[in-house]
C-alpha cells in the first residue's frame, strides 16, 4: 500500500559540501638551534607500510651524560594497545628514567594478544641496544614504544627489528637538526596531511632551555589520558632542561589536561593515545640540580606553565588537521566554580554533533551551545539567569553577544554569518558561578552526514596525499580514505 501523500519520501538531495582549507602553511622550517641538545632523532621506512616512499618508523635517543627523566600519559580506553601496556611497565621499572623512544605507524599493535605484547617488548630491547652506553641485561628497560595504524593486525616485527639493528636503517638516519626531527614527525603520520612539529626556547629560572615536540592525529580524536596509573593521538615532547622524574610526570599531567585532553575532532577515544615527555638536562650548567616541585616550587611552576603553553600549540595542530575539518573553533568557558566544571562544559559543547554541524553550515544556532551547556551535571548547578553566550571574532572586531544573563539578544544575523564564515572563531560561555575557566579546541563536522555518505567515505579511495618535505624529500603519506574500516 502506498504511503499517504503527506508522508511520501522526498527525493534525496546531494549533501552540501565545502572544500577543507589547505593546511600546508602549518608546517614550516625551524631553526636548528631551537631544538634541544642531547638528542638524536630520525625516521625511516622499514616496511610496516607498503610504499617505500612512506616513512613508518621513528627513533629518539637521549645522548646526554646526565640522567634523563621520562614521563607519559596514556589512554583510559579499556582496550589499551600493547605499546601502552609495555610503556607503562617501562616507566615503572625504570623509575621514570627512560632514555629512548621508538614509534611505528601503519599498524596499531592493538587487540593483538600475547604476540602484540611480545612484539612491543622486542622493540624496547632493540632500541635499548642502541643507547650509549647500551643497556645491560641487569638494567631496567629504558625505551618507550608507540604504535598507530590499523587495529587487530600483527606488526611485521621482523622488518622493524631489522631496521633497529646497530647497522640498520634507523640508527643510520639519526640526526640533530630540523631535517632529522621532520623525518621523525613524518614517520608518525597516518591520515595526517602535514607533519606536526614545533620547537622553541623555554626559559626557567632565568636560563634558556630548548623544547621540541611532534605529534600526530586527524581522526579518532577525543583523548582522555591519565597519568601513571583517543586516527590515534600520539605525541612526544623533549627538552634539555633538567627535571626530576616526579616533577616531569606532574607537569605533563597538568599540561595534558589543558592541551591534548582539551581537543576533539570526532568524539572517539583511541586504544593507543599516548603523550610522552623527556628531560635530559643537556642544556643545564654543570652541577645544576634537577627542577623539583618540593625543592624549588617557583622553577617547577615556571617549567610546568611553559610546557603547558607549548603542548597547547601542538594539540591545536591536531584539530586543525581534523579529517574534513573546515573550521578551527575555540570553546572558552569562564566563571565556573571549578576547573573541572569548566572543562566538562567545554568538552560537551566541543563534542555536540548539533553544534559541530551548525558550525559547518555557518548557522548561528547558539541554542545548541546553550543546550549542551545545560546538560552537564556540575558541582555547582547552572543558574540560567547568570549565563552569557557570545561569538568572538579572531580579527579583533567587537564581540557579538547572543545571550546576556539568560536573556536572548537581538542578533545581527549578517554579522553572525561574517564571524562564522571564517576558518577561526571562538565561542565564549560565561557561567557566572566562580572564577575558574577552561578552553577546548574543536572543529566542525563535515565528512559524515548521511548513511549513503558514510558508505562512500569508507569505501572510496580518493588517492594518496603527496608531501614534499622542507628538507627536499618527497613522500606519499597515505590515503585520506581507504577500504580498511578499522584503524587509528
Amino acid at each position: 500500500m502506498p504511503l499517504p501523500t503527506a508522508w511520501s519520501a522526498s527525493p534525496r538531495r546531494r549533501p552540501y559540501r565545502k572544500t577543507a582549507p589547505s593546511k600546508a602553511h602549518l608546517h614550516k622550517p625551524i631553526a636548528d638551534d631551537l631544538f634541544p641538545q642531547g638528542y638524536l632523532v630520525g625516521g625511516v621506512h622499514c616496511g610496516v607500510k607498503k610504499n617505500p616512499a612512506v616513512l613508518d618508523l621513528a627513533l629518539l635517543l637521549s645522548t646526554s651524560p646526565r640522567p634523563t627523566s621520562a614521563a607519559a600519559c596514556f589512554t583510559r580506553n579499556a582496550f589499551q594497545a600493547a605499546p601502552v601496556t609495555v610503556s607503562k611497565a617501562v616507566l615503572a621499572q625504570s623509575a621514570g628514567r627512560a632514555r629512548a623512544l621508538v614509534a611505528n605507524s601503519g599498524c596499531a599493535n592493538a587487540v593483538t594478544g600475547r604476540q602484540g605484547l611480545a612484539d612491543a617488548w622486542a622493540m624496547v630491547r632493540a632500541a635499548d641496544n642502541l643507547l650509549a652506553p647500551p643497556a645491560t641485561p641487569a638494567d631496567p628497560p629504558q625505551t618507550l614504544v608507540l604504535s598507530t595504524g590499523v587495529i587487530g593486525q600483527p606488526l611485521p616485527i621482523t622488518r622493524i627489528l631489522a631496521a633497529l639493528q646497530p647497522a640498520g636503517a634507523a640508527p643510520a638516519a639519526l640526526g640533530r637538526g630540523f631535517g632529522a626531527w621532520e623525518r621523525a614527525a613524518c614517520a608518525f603520520m597516518t591520515t595526517d596531511t602535514f607533519p606536526k612539529l614545533r620547537a622553541r626556547a623555554l626559559r626557567v629560572g632565568g636560563r634558556a632551555y630548548r623544547i621540541a615536540g611532534l605529534d600526530k592525529g586527524a581522526g579518532m580524536i577525543h583523548p582522555d589520558m591519565a597519568g601513571a596509573p583517543h586516527a590515534t593521538l600520539l605525541g612526544c615532547v623533549a627538552t634539555d632542561a633538567p627535571v626530576a622524574p616526579a616533577a616531569l610526570q606532574a607537569a605533563l599531567e597538568h599540561a595534558v589536561q589543558r592541551s591534548f585532553n582539551a581537543i576533539s575532532v570526532d568524539g572517539d577515544m583511541s586504544t593507543n593515545d599516548t603523550v610522552v615527555a623527556f628531560a635530559n638536562g643537556a642544556g643545564a650548567e654543570e652541577g645544576a640540580e634537577e627542577i623539583d616541585a618540593a625543592r624549588d616550587p617557583a622553577a617547577y611552576v615556571e617549567f610546568r606553565d611553559g610546557l603547558t603553553e607549548f603542548m597547547q600549540e601542538l594539540a591545536q595542530l591536531v584539530v586543525r588537521d581534523g579529517e574534513g575539518a573546515t573550521k578551527f573553533v575555540t570553546i572558552s568557558v569562564d566563571g565556573a566554580a571549578t576547573f573541572e566544571d569548566a572543562h566538562k562544559v567545554a568538552s560537551k559543547i566541543s563534542t555536540s554533533a548539533l553544534v559541530k554541524t551548525a558550525l559547518y553550515g555557518e548557522d548561528a544556532n547558539w541554542g545548541r551551545v546553550l543546550a549542551a551547556t545545560g546538560s552537564v551535571p556540575l558541582s555547582v548547578p547552572v543558574d540560567p539567569t547568570r549565563v552569557n553566550v557570545s561569538f568572538v571574532p579572531t580579527d579583533g572586531s567587537p564581540v557579538l553577544p547572543l545571550l546576556v544573563n539568560g536573556e536572548p539578544e537581538t542578533v545581527d544575523e549578517v554579522r553572525a554569518k561574517e564571524i562564522l564564515s571564517v576558518e577561526d572563531l571562538e565561542i565564549r560561555v560565561e557561567l557566572g558561578l566562580g572564577s575558574e575557566s577552561a578552553k577546548y579546541w574543536t572543529c566542525d563536522f563535515s565528512y559524515v552526514r548521511t548513511a549513503a555518505d558514510l558508505e562512500t567515505n569508507v569505501l572510496l579511495t580518493t588517492g594518496y596525499v603527496m608531501y614534499r618535505s622542507m628538507s627536499g624529500s618527497t613522500a606519499i603519506i597515505g590515503a585520506r580514505w581507504t577500504k580498511k574500516t578499522s584503524g587509528n
